[in-house]
């Protein structure tokens, strides 16, 4: 099942707008709809302005409808297997369980699976979603 987000993360990831770093990243989310919600990073030249493709996703996803994460796979060109950074990871475990997938991947695919409570095991907790 996270075949179809790593497709969705790589594609993503080609729609990225990183002129200044060069380090395009592509996230895919399956939200608790079943429907899959994409995105990347877009950077800004009044750096650190811009924002990275998890909040992207996340809120292609809130738009869209939804509230929870299940799932989601991230990819950057440039570096296989690379983690959601620090602020990443607390927007994500926001409208995640702590059981939600993370998926790293390369150019080929998925390579190592983790769940958010691994990523990041101290996150501060919300009453609001759950």
């Amino acid at each position: 099942m996270s075949h179809d987000l790593f497709e969705a993360a790589r594609t993503a990831m080609g729609f990225a707008y990183a002129p200044y770093s060069k380090f395009p990243v592509g996230a895919a989310i399956r939200a608790d709809d079943g429907k899959v919600y994409a995105g990347a990073n877009i950077e800004n030249i009044s750096f650190p302005q811009g924002w990275c493709a998890e909040p992207t996703a996340i809120g292609a996803m809130i738009m869209g409808g939804a509230k929870k994460i299940v799932e989601i796979a991230v990819i950057a060109e440039k570096l296989p297997l690379c983690p959601p950074c620090g602020g990443c990871r607390q927007k994500i475990a926001e409208f995640a369980s702590p059981s939600t997938r993370i998926y790293l991947c390369d150019e080929t695919g998925v390579k190592e699976t983790m769940t958010i409570n691994e990523l990041l095991p101290h996150s501060f907790k919300t009453e609001v979603i759950g």
